[in-house]
């Protein structure tokens, strides 16, 4: 159980890296120099460990077990968006270049893990491996949509209703807080899992569909 535990812990802050790579990598891709100046377009975990949602956070959660799934994040990638004739689509791309990667990871475990379970079936830790990383990055999917900072629905949310940087900013002050809050509120637990069960219905159904 101890060992389950830590390879989830593991695997948190192995898809943390590639959630905050996705952002320096497409911000660098689209013309912005401070992510490469910060050393952020790297998979290298030091560049992207928030002492909080990566580790503090996330320990607790798996450790103590208080009833919710494990949530977490990374340190925030800082950009300039320099082209201000794009800077609003820039922002929209690079934000949800996070959220994607995870999907992006879920989708390839379940057909990695699925053409290798119809190789050669493998047995229980195999399949407890592959549980946990479509959970995990389904989880970080679905839960960094949410609209409160850090989390990279806040900056949807920022560019859907043209909040100014200085609001954002305002509003960024009490985003650790408001999730505290929403992650003991039954609803919003409800509405959670709820969300994480049927996205893993869908990575489920793609290593099912490669064993028939």
């Amino acid at each position: 159980m101890e060992e389950q535990k830590i390879i989830l812990f593991i695997l948190l802050i192995a898809s943390i890296s590639v959630h905050e790579w996705a952002h320096a990598w497409v911000a660098d891709k689209l013309g912005d120099p401070l992510p490469r100046e910060q050393g952020r377009v790297t998979l290298d975990p030091r560049s992207h460990i928030d002492p909080i949602g990566t580790l503090l956070l996330p320990l607790i959660m798996i450790f103590a077990s208080p009833g919710f799934s494990i949530i977490g994040w990374g340190k925030p990638v800082q950009v300039s968006l320099p082209n201000q004739a794009t800077k609003k689509r820039d922002d929209i791309l690079i934000t949800i270049a996070g959220p994607l990667s995870n999907l992006s990871i879920a989708i390839f475990c379940s057909i990695g893990f699925g053409i290798a379970h119809r190789v050669s079936p493998m047995g229980e830790a195999f399949l407890m491996l592959f549980w946990q990383s479509i959970t995990l990055n389904g989880m970080l999917f679905l839960f960094n949509l949410i609209p409160v900072p850090p989390l990279d629905g806040s900056h949807i949310l920022k560019n859907a209703i043209g909040m100014t940087d200085e609001s954002f900013l305002k509003f960024s002050k009490y985003g650790f807080f408001i999730l505290i809050v929403l992650i003991n509120i039954p609803f919003f637990q409800s509405f959670m899992a709820q969300g994480i069960d049927l996205l893993n219905s869908f990575f489920v159904g793609i290593f099912s569909l490669l064993q028939s």
